[in-house]
């Protein structure tokens, strides 16, 4: 039956495919930062922050990018945590790019495997714990589990630590299931009308491509801001 291979990103082979095309968006965007980066530390680059090339280019539309994120990224965590910014931005360019990737025909679709949304998870997991207690120290961040008297700790502690655990699966699941019911909907539609439909579907898929992504982030953006914040500042 030929909706068979809308359905191949449940097989072991087609998650290797996905988990190798993750590897090299990954190492794409690694190079590709490194070298806007080392550009970016160059005199001609201050001159072009103020200046802007004639012509559309690489470095123009990653600057476009940052700058717009950055100011995005202000109005959740504010300017004095601009520090988590690499790593939200780089989760964003991941999972956008890895989306539309998933796009063009003939290419795997990186984001309908738990191979790499569970491992995008766990990082983030990972990442706000870490932040967590690098700002309030291990015991202080510990406390923040237990609730607001310690009476109620015995009881609130397991909740809140299940709730932060559940956040991997969460974060997993929102967008496997989007992704996949996307690329299953153009699927079937490409069928029936290969040359004409389509069109509307790549345009809706490339809107819930960076939907996927920037919801993705956000929520990784909250989880830094609940995992950092003080005390006096709820």
């Amino acid at each position: 039956m030929e909706h068979y291979t809308y359905f191949q990103h449940l097989t072991p082979d087609a998650n290797w495919q996905k988990l190798i095309a993750a590897l090299m968006v990954g190492g794409t965007l690694i190079v590709l930062g490194k070298r806007l980066s080392t550009r970016l530390a160059s005199e001609k680059a201050i001159e072009q922050a103020v200046v802007p090339d004639e012509k559309m280019s690489v470095f123009g539309v990653f600057d476009l990018i940052t700058e717009t994120f950055v100011n995005f990224h202000d109005s959740i965590l504010g300017k004095e945590n601009r520090q988590y910014v690499p790593f939200s931005l780089s989760i964003f360019l991941f999972i956008f790019v890895s989306n539309l990737l998933g796009l063009v025909p003939g290419m795997p679709a990186i984001t309908t495997t738990v191979w790499v949304n569970v491992a995008l998870a766990i990082s983030v997991f990972i990442y706000f714990n870490y932040e967590g207690i690098r700002a309030h120290g291990a015991w202080a961040y510990l406390k923040h589990f237990c609730g607001p008297v310690i009476y109620l700790a015995p009881l609130i502690l397991p909740i809140e630590l299940f709730s932060s655990v559940l956040r991997i699966l969460t974060l997993n699941l929102r967008l496997y299931w989007n992704i996949t019911g996307d690329h299953l909907v153009l699927g079937v539609f490409t069928q029936m009308a290969p040359y004409v439909v389509p069109c509307i579907f790549y345009i809706f898929g490339t809107f819930v491509a960076f939907m996927q992504a920037f919801v993705f982030t956000i929520l990784t953006m909250i989880y830094i801001l609940l995992a950092t914040v003080h005390e006096e500042e709820h």
